[in-house]
């Protein structure tokens, strides 16, 4: 495979193909934070469904997942039913998350929900050593309204606001997926006294700016090592081995 490697120039030849990057960087800031300012003007639906959570101290609803503060992100976690654990790349996501003063202070709290027992989540959470709050949606249609969990008797199948048919026509091969079956993504709710409203939820690469690996390695010659990623083979051309850049549980990466 021909690998388009970064070419070697001179300091002044760099930095003028680097002022031209900036320009465009600076138009992509400018139009996210038109993006951002369209987001926020986005209307609102009110949650009239009572969901039944879990969490460590007992049953809860959605109410009391803002803590008494206005606004609440949730984040959908993916759960392997077969290992009774949350998946490694909302693992990756998780390991990101730091101190949640920073949200709490701006009158917004954070959570995580997945469609397993609660026992299960506590487990799998000690053994990551995460501290963030985490329910459990089991028992209720709270995955399956919020399109994560994909069982068509509970639910027609829809993610990222497309059917499976829709999917398909776009080559994500969505026919071979056990059910249930869980894929990731992230809600937003604002609260009004005990008035729950639903505000925004992203899906697959809407979640790609969360937390800042990916963020970090997209500043970097390797990039995320991804095999879509252009261009191709930059990181086995650096000595990358195949396959090392496959997301892993923390502690199961080699030292």
């Amino acid at each position: 495979m021909t690998v388009n490697l970064p070419e070697i120039v001179s300091r002044e030849e760099w930095l003028e193909a680097r002022k031209a990057l900036l320009a465009e960087e600076k138009r992509y800031t400018r139009e996210r934070d038109a993006l951002n300012a369209e987001r926020r003007r986005l209307p609102m639906v009110e949650i009239d469904k009572r969901y039944v959570l879990r969490g460590p101290q007992g049953e809860l609803g959605l109410v009391d997942l803002f803590e008494g503060r206005r606004q609440v992100v949730v984040y959908h976690f993916m759960w392997l039913y077969d290992t009774g654990s949350g998946c490694p790349s909302c693992s990756a996501f998780a390991d990101q998350i730091g101190h949640l003063s920073h949200l709490n202070a701006r009158d917004t709290t954070f959570a995580c929900i997945s469609n397993a027992p609660i026992e299960q989540i506590g487990a799998f959470k000690a053994r990551m050593g995460w501290t963030f709050p985490w329910y459990s949606s089991a028992g209720s249609d709270f995955n399956y309204d919020f399109h994560v969990t994909f069982d068509e008797s509970r639910a027609p199948f829809e993610y990222n606001y497309r059917s499976k048919r829709e999917l398909e026509h776009a080559g994500v091969p969505v026919g071979g997926w056990e059910q249930p079956f869980d894929l990731h993504g992230l809600s937003v709710f604002l609260r009004d006294g005990e008035r729950v409203f639903h505000t925004y939820s992203a899906y697959a690469r809407g979640t790609d700016n969360l937390g800042f690996t990916s963020d970090l390695l997209d500043l970097t010659p390797l990039g995320r090592q991804e095999e879509w990623e252009e261009p191709k083979g930059r990181a086995s051309a650096f000595g990358a081995p195949a396959g090392s850049a496959r997301i892993r549980y923390h502690d199961e990466y080699d030292a």
